[in-house]
């Protein structure tokens, strides 16, 4: 009986590892408006345009070399000069079944507007949920968190129809509180959509 229960223990918390990562709204692979552990795999890259209130927003990243992520922001303004932002982390501890990931990062490496530097875990938990806490200067003014919670597919009524996997995110960024859904269409491809700096945003993300 007892190995029964941790192996169900296990299973629990293995279904909650980390899905395919996507990049967040400033580049780097996360949440909304901030980073969680997850840092790219060897071959791997990530795309995404994110459409907010300040403007459009273009992602990239790939892995450069064993557990470091680089990639590069572009901010298309509206109202403002454009900025282009090149960030980079790196994956200190991998994610298990009993111990956070860690992970520590810098974003607007160049200091176009706010260089930030940050240190995050990331542990997932059981029945879909992951939870994120970081440090950081910068934009991120100390503390940051946020939280996730993955809808696996379900039948709709009868027949074929099914909904695709969603994942519900809460963060708080170190100045305001975001929420968004980020929903998988086919493995890699995303769609984003949720409340951001009061504001909503929009946004599509590929990763392979």
């Amino acid at each position: 009986m007892k190995k029964i229960m941790l192996a169900t223990v296990c299973a629990a918390f293995m279904v909650a590892a980390p899905v395919a990562a996507a990049p967040s709204v400033n580049g780097s692979t996360g949440l909304i408006n901030t980073p969680s552990a997850d840092v790219l795999r060897e071959g791997q890259f990530s795309l995404g345009y994110y459409n907010t209130r300040e403007g459009g927003v273009g992602v990239f990243n790939t892995n450069v070399a064993p557990n470091l992520e680089i990639g590069v922001a572009g901010f298309r303004y509206d109202n403002q000069s454009n900025k282009n932002y090149l960030n980079a982390k790196f994956g200190l501890l991998p994610e298990t079944v009993l111990s956070p990931g860690l992970a520590i990062g810098v974003e607007d490496a160049a200091d176009k507007t706010d260089r930030s530097y940050y240190a995050v875990a990331s542990k997932g938990l059981p029945l879909g949920f992951r939870i994120h806490a970081g440090v950081g200067s910068g934009r991120y003014d100390g503390f940051f968190a946020g939280v996730e919670k993955t809808i696996n597919p379900v039948s709709v009524l009868t027949g074929n129809s099914t909904f695709p996997a969603t994942t519900l995110i809460a963060e708080y960024d170190g100045r305001d509180m975001n929420y968004g859904a980020r929903m998988s269409i086919i493995p890699g491809l995303k769609l984003d959509a949720g409340w951001r700096h009061d504001k909503t945003y929009v946004g599509i993300t590929f990763t392979n």
